[in-house]
């Protein structure tokens, strides 16, 4: 069996960053970040550039920044 060094290489991720509160915001928007991986103002995750995460990213748009790269 052979083994993959790089095998997560050559795939495109996207950097978000939470630059909005959820307080006062719908539940079902709260769980998108938490969802994200985000809990807390400013802090940030590199994520795979999946169709499932550009979603949860359009939802919370007004709360995120996101990066490309």
């Amino acid at each position: 069996m052979a083994t993959r060094k790089n095998a997560g290489a050559g795939k495109k991720t996207v950097t978000v960053t939470q630059i909005g509160s959820p307080i006062g915001r719908r539940s079902d928007q709260e769980a998108t970040l938490k969802g994200l991986g985000l809990n807390k103002m400013h802090r940030s995750r590199t994520l795979e550039d999946t169709p499932a995460v550009r979603g949860m990213i359009t939802k919370v748009r007004h709360l995120v920044r996101v990066e490309e790269g």
